[in-house]
């Protein structure tokens, strides 16, 4: 429960929102989030109609034991349909050298994976991006809508690890609108 804030409503997707929400506005929200760094990820899967995939900066990791993820995907995505028919998903995480697919995945679909030098298929049926430092391959635990988003929890069934002791790339990170690469403080 939210607390004493006014009269609460249950959502269309079961969550308590009070009636008041301070003058919160969706450009403000998104504007404040947009100072929230994260990493940057492609989810890829297969699909009857061939390889679907698509940028995502939710990622997180739930828990150690199981070893379970999650991320987030928009209800407008034209990849909703596929991930809600999938069994299991790829995620990559990306490279400060792979911006350009971080691009790619986040615009049209069509064109996604039309550059077949970019990725090869795991004998599981997910692409696999060419390049990627680490990814993992995870069977879809749990997809739940929350708000105008579906959160996919998934249980993580190989990890591709290629960074060894001294990563070759640094970890692209998303801020303010732009790709971005983590620069280590002296401590």
């Amino acid at each position: 429960m939210l607390g004493p804030v006014g009269d609460v409503q249950p959502s269309e997707t079961g969550l308590v929102v009070p009636d008041d929400l301070s003058g919160i506005t969706a450009e403000q929200y998104r504007a404040s989030m947009r100072h929230y760094p994260a990493g940057v990820t492609v989810v890829t899967l297969g699909a009857e109609s061939g390889p679907v995939g698509f940028t995502a900066t939710s990622f997180a990791s739930l828990s150690l034991e199981p070893p379970l993820v999650s991320f987030n995907i928009a209800h407008t995505s034209s990849s909703i349909d596929a991930l809600r028919a999938a069994d299991s998903v790829v995620i990559h995480f990306l490279g400060e050298h792979q911006h350009h697919l971080a691009h790619r995945f986040s615009r049209t679909a069509a064109d996604r994976f039309t550059d077949r030098s970019l990725w090869t298929t795991l004998d599981t049926g997910e692409p696999v991006l060419h390049g990627t430092p680490i990814w993992l391959r995870t069977t879809l635990h749990k997809l739940i809508d929350l708000g105008d988003h579906t959160l996919a929890v998934g249980l993580v069934t190989r990890v591709h690890d290629q960074t060894e002791e001294s990563p070759s790339a640094a970890p692209l990170l998303y801020y303010n609108g732009k790709y971005h690469r983590p620069t280590a403080l002296d401590t």
